[in-house]
Parts: structure tokens; sequence; C-alpha cells
């Protein structure tokens, strides 16, 4: 479930604190880890180490430690790590096991300013790292397990609608309104669209849910644009006056919240992009940023 580096970290046990109780989750793209305990920001994270010793053998070692570490990787660098928040706790000292031994670890101050993310360009990961170090010819004894923070924040106190108006000159002209400009992650996006002047042949429209992903900077900035859901609210030709309605339910996706600058490493940003498709397959498209935030849970 946790890797190790060879056969030497499979002899490294890691459990996390309440662990058969904790809620455990996946992030997009990370078919890889698959579900990892969650802690909040503020939580302590405390758990226990066992080291095994097969029968019969022992076990020198020069020290035993566990560090936390919070660490974002753009994958176009890899082995470039930024660790953002690094703790280490001893816990033996020099010595030789005969037996299992096993620790206790409480990382109680931790700074877990991010969220866990994966993403095209770039992951922000974090995990406790146990090293039973030794000597040059026996090499190090490593085993990672990772753990995923997510962020909940208060509703915003201000959420102004949406209301925008759009137009080809003598030819279109629709005006759409959505209720407001920032959601939590299960919320429902509820809008409108008017048609107020309509001399184009429509065919249909369509609403789609643009996450853009910005990892780097200067030369070495990557942009990357991915669809998270597209989906026609009307077909066929409006007619003037016509009012088409929108509901999107975002639960239904695996969406992160807006991030914004994460240490001057990256950022994430949601648009919505109502597109109007004519006969002759012209599109006519309209982008609007939405944010998005992590809803606290009673």
């Amino acid at each position: 479930r946790m890797f190790g580096f060879g056969k030497s970290g499979d002899r490294i046990h890691v459990e996390f604190s309440e662990e058969a109780t904790r809620v455990k989750k996946s992030l997009s793209s990370n078919a890889q880890t698959g579900l990892l305990p969650v802690f909040a920001s503020s939580e302590a994270v405390r758990g226990a180490v066992e080291v095994r010793v097969p029968a019969g053998k022992k076990v020198e070692h020069l020290g035993i430690k566990v560090e936390l570490i919070g660490q974002i990787e753009m994958y176009y660098d890899r082995g470039n790590f930024t660790d953002f928040t690094s703790l280490v706790r001893e816990l033996d000292s020099p010595g030789v096991l005969m037996r299992d031994q096993r620790y206790q670890f409480d990382f109680g101050n931790v700074d877990k300013p991010y969220e866990s993310y994966n993403g095209l360009n770039v992951r922000l990961r974090y995990f406790v790292r146990v090293t039973v170090t030794r000597n040059y010819t026996s090499g190090n004894m490593v085993k990672e397990a990772d753990f995923l923070t997510l962020i909940a924040q208060p509703p915003p106190d201000v959420n102004n609608s949406i209301k925008m108006e759009v137009g080809i000159e003598e030819c279109l002209h629709i005006e759409f309104e959505y209720d407001k400009v920032k959601y939590h992650l299960s919320d429902i996006i509820i809008g409108k669209v008017y048609f107020l002047l309509v001399r184009i042949k429509i065919k249909h429209m369509e609403l789609a849910v643009i996450r853009r992903e910005a990892a780097g900077a200067g030369a070495q900035q990557y942009n990357e644009s991915e669809t998270i859901t597209k989906f026609e609210v009307m077909d066929g030709a409006p007619v003037r006056g016509e009012c088409i309605p929108i509901r999107l339910f975002l639960a239904n996706y695996n969406l992160t919240p807006t991030y914004r600058n994460i240490a001057n490493k990256f950022s994430v940003k949601y648009y919505l992009n109502l597109v109007l498709v004519d006969q002759e397959e012209r599109r006519y498209f309209k982008q609007q940023e939405i944010t998005l935030y992590r809803a606290q849970t009673n």
C-alpha cells in the first residue's frame, strides 16, 4: 500500500493515527497512490512506525528518524523538489535491533498551508519519510507514506451574480446571467441565457467548465487547459426573447478549489465557457472565470 525503496523499505511499516476510521480520498489524475488518509491543515499528524526484523537476524543502525515533508514537484523538472514544510523527529539513537520495534511519532505544530494537488504539470504532496540510517555497505532503509491535506473555507462575505452581454453588431445579441461568481465544490451553478437579437442561424449552444493550470515561471511556465465537462444547453434555433435555463451540478466532477499563486509555483483557475455554434459551424464563445472553494462540513 505504501511504496518503499527496494526491499529494505518493505521492512518499515507506517500507520497514521485513527487510520481505520479516518476519511480517505484520492486526488484527480492520481492513479498510483490510490486512497490516502486526509488531515486538516491545522491537525496534528501522528502515527506509529514499525521496523521489522526478520527472524534470526539483527539490524545494526546509526539512528532512526521520521520526517514530515510538504513538497512541490514540477513534472518538467523531475528530481528537483521544493520543500515548503520540513520537520524531523529522532526515533532512536544508534544501536542494534534484535526484534521488531515500534515507535510513535507526533508532529503537533506542523504548518500545512496548501492543499494536496496532483495536476498536469505539477504536484503538491505531503508525506512522512522514515529513514533507518546504516553504514555505507548495508545502505539506508527508507519508507515514504503519503497523506492528503484539504483546506475548508467559510462562505464568502460577498458573492455577486454575473451578468454579461455579448453580441455581434446587427446579428446577435445575448445576455447571460449566473447566480454567483463563487461556488463550493458541491454547489449548483444556476443561470440563464436571454436572446435579445437573433439574425444568424444558431444550431446549438453548449456550456463547458474549463480548468487552467499555470505551473512554473518565465520561460519555463507551462499553461495547460482541460475541459472538465461540456454539455449542450440548447438544441435548435432560438428566437428573439427566448430564455434558456442553465443548471450544472458541480458535485458530479472531480474539482479542486481555485489556487492562486501557490508558493510562487503554480495556479489553478476555473472558467465557464458558453459556446454558440451556427449552421456554418462557426463558434461564438464567451468565457467567465468563477472561483471554487472547499466548503466547511459540520
